[in-house]
This record gives C-alpha cells, structure tokens and sequence, in this order.
C-alpha cells in the first residue's frame, strides 16, 4: 500500500515518519510545501499522475490561532482550499483519505464531551477554515473520507505546549498558567497510532471521528503534570483565570472530546494523556 503523508515536517508529521518504521510493510511518501504544493492543483495532478497512492494523511495545517485573525486569506488557503483539492484529488485517482481537524471547530461551551453529533459553531478565523475544510471533504469525497478532530496536541518534535513548560520551568522561579479551559493533551505518536489503526483496518468506514488521550485537565494541571514528571522543582506553577492573559482570539473554555465512535468502530484502545506524557518526557529526556 502506498501512502502519501502531508505536513511531513510538523508534529504529527514527524511522528508519522517514526511510526512508519513499525508498519514497513507499507510504501510511504513524505511531502511538506517544498517538495508538494497541495494548494496548487495542478501541482497535485502531476504529482498523482506519476504516483499511485492508495491512502493520503493529511497533517498539513495552518496552526497559528491568532495570527489567523489577520491573515485568513492563507488560513483558508491551507486549511480548507487544500483540503478541498485532495478531496477532488481521493476521488479523481481512487485514494482513501484522512484529514486530521481540531477541537476548535466547537465553541467551547459545552459541559459534556462533545461527540461527532454536535454542531459546530466555531469561534475564530483558524475554527472556521478548519470546520470549512471538513465540510468540502466530506461533500466532495463522502466514501473515501475519514476527518479525525483532535485537541491539545504536542510532541518530542516541533514547538507545542509540553516543550514550552519545559523551556519556561527551567528559565523561571514562578510561571503562570490558566486553569479555567479544559480539555484533554493528544500525544501526537497516539494519534499516529489511530491513524495507522485506520489505515490497517479490514473495513475502512468512512465519517468524523474524535480522537485525543483519554482522561481531562486543564492547562494548569498539564502544566502541573509536566514539571512532576521532568523533574523540575525549582519554578512554581500558579493557576490563573483565562482573563488574566487575553488573547487576540479566545480560547475554547471546554475541549474534551467523547472518542467512543473511533474506537468501536475501528476497535482499539487510546492511553490515557498522563501515560503519553511519561513517554513523550522519555524521548525528550534521552535526546
């Protein structure tokens, strides 16, 4: 099976690469935007027309939540543009495709996890593009689309909230961080994982899923979390309101997502957020 992963540069895609050693029985083809422009259209039909690709995993993603405020031309342009052209794309030359969303398609005012039923009412620019994007997919390619929204995520790789508090609890004696949005942490290897679970299954069953570690915290308690497990004693983690540090686009106060659709129907466990903290520590620590 050839498989063509988008974003092979950023987090997921990075973890993608890692974990492809554990399924090397498959073909794998690692684009980022210097090797594949998924926003241009005809760049994408050269490329297929010399390819065959039987699964395409979209991790490209246009990430920045505020600077999207200002800059929706290219958030769409990434999040919703491309993701309609490779749908075009999956059907054109018969390829399966999963896409991978975000929590912020929701408005964050919920109080119980949200599942794959509940509408949407996103809250920013980046939210939009992102809801957007799904919408065109799933229009354009219903039976060949698996959309995979997930929350919180970080890694051993790139720049992301655990490496962040790591960076910041070795540099301070005291570091502030909110307590009032909660929501779950997604070890970008899991979902990796869930995704090679999707790939490798006997019946691929297309629709939106959600996906993220199992269990809740706030930013606080992950922040908490980090530094127990790390070791470091010498910087004090003080919770605080989200209105105490504003932001140029307001946050989802409530992220958690009910996983129970992706993992009956493509029958696998997910660990809980704590357990993918220890290991994703263990990477940065032998690094």
């Amino acid at each position: 099976m050839n498989i063509l992963i988008t974003g092979a540069y950023g987090q997921l895609g990075s973890e993608m690469k890692v974990i492809s050693e554990k399924f090397s029985q498959h073909t794998y083809i690692f684009t980022d935007v210097d090797t594949l422009n998924i926003t241009n259209e005809a760049e994408l039909q050269a490329f297929f027309t010399t390819h065959t690709i039987d699964y395409i995993v979209n991790c490209a993603a246009y990430t920045a939540v505020d600077k999207a405020e200002d800059d929706k031309e290219t958030a769409y342009l990434i999040n919703c543009e491309a993701v309609r052209l490779l749908a075009k794309t999956a059907v054109t030359y018969n390829a399966k495709f999963i896409h991978i969303s975000t929590d912020y398609v929701f408005d964050g005012k919920s109080y119980i996890p949200y599942n794959e039923e509940m509408p949407i009412c996103p809250q920013s620019v980046y939210g939009q593009s992102k809801a957007d994007g799904e919408r065109a997919a799933m229009d354009i390619a219903p039976n060949q689309m698996v959309v995979i929204r997930t929350s919180w995520l970080y890694s051993s790789f790139g720049n992301n909230f655990m490496k962040t508090m790591l960076r910041l609890g070795a540099e301070k004696t005291e570091l502030n961080v909110i307590f009032d949005q909660i929501g779950t942490p997604t070890y970008a290897a899991d979902l990796a994982t869930a995704i090679m679970h999707v790939v490798n299954a006997e019946n691929f069953v297309s629709g939106i899923y959600h996906f993220s570690n199992e269990g809740v915290c706030s930013w606080y308690d992950f922040a908490i979390a980090i530094h127990k497990k790390a070791g470091i004693t010498t910087c004090k983690v003080k919770p605080i309101e989200s209105k105490e540090y504003p932001t140029k686009t307001p946050r989802p106060h409530y992220s958690v997502l009910n996983k129970l659709k992706i993992k009956q129907t493509y029958n696998f466990e997910i660990p809980h957020w704590e357990d993918g903290l220890e290991r994703a520590l263990r990477i940065v620590n032998s690094e």
